[in-house]
């Protein structure tokens, strides 16, 4: 259960997260946050803590190439990465054959991507992505502030919907962001 938001704003990644930690009726509001950077990534899990310990700290993430189609870098060399990382970590499964890892948010030289369960990475036309159990409180929220001309008071507005109106999500928030495109 959690609230992982994101946007693009003047060519970077937003990111903001909720700090609840749910397992069936028990709440732990956490200190280590769900949004963090590695290198030039901004990061944002849900799913579980482990996975985002995993690609905090233990991801050394590739470096896409000058002018490289970023979609299919993504899709390939930054997946194949993520999959090693959570294999040797213990993290991810296998299940009638199917591997399996977690759903995340990542930005990247101004673009906003979401890396699912399957491994397959989703990039949505309107330059904003939530995930977790907040996921449509955050995209409304952020849909109807479109046009506000800041990205942190967006994602604030987005996270305290969800915790408003969705029993898994808590503040505080945290926040994360890239640089700036190139």
């Amino acid at each position: 259960m959690t609230a992982v938001a994101g946007l693009v704003h003047n060519g970077r990644v937003y990111l903001g997260a909720d700090s609840a930690g749910v397992s069936g009726w028990h709440l732990l509001v956490r200190a280590d946050e769900k949004v963090f950077t590695n290198g030039p990534y901004a990061m944002g899990f849900t799913d579980s803590f482990r996975m985002g310990q995993l690609l905090r700290y233990q991801l050394d993430p590739p470096k896409p190439a000058a002018g490289s189609d970023l979609h299919r870098f993504m899709a390939t060399e930054f997946v194949d990465a993520v999959r090693e990382c959570l294999k040797a970590g213990g993290f991810a499964t296998r299940n009638n054959e199917q591997e399996s890892g977690g759903t995340f948010l990542v930005g990247l030289r101004g673009r906003l991507f979401t890396v699912y369960g399957d491994y397959q990475v989703a990039e949505n036309a309107a330059d904003v992505a939530a995930i977790g159990c907040g996921r449509e409180l955050c995209l409304g929220a952020l849909h109807a502030s479109d046009g506000w001309s800041s990205p942190r008071e967006r994602l604030r507005t987005a996270l305290a919907a969800a915790e408003r109106f969705n029993a898994g999500v808590r503040g505080p928030f945290a926040y994360a962001s890239t640089r700036a495109a190139r």
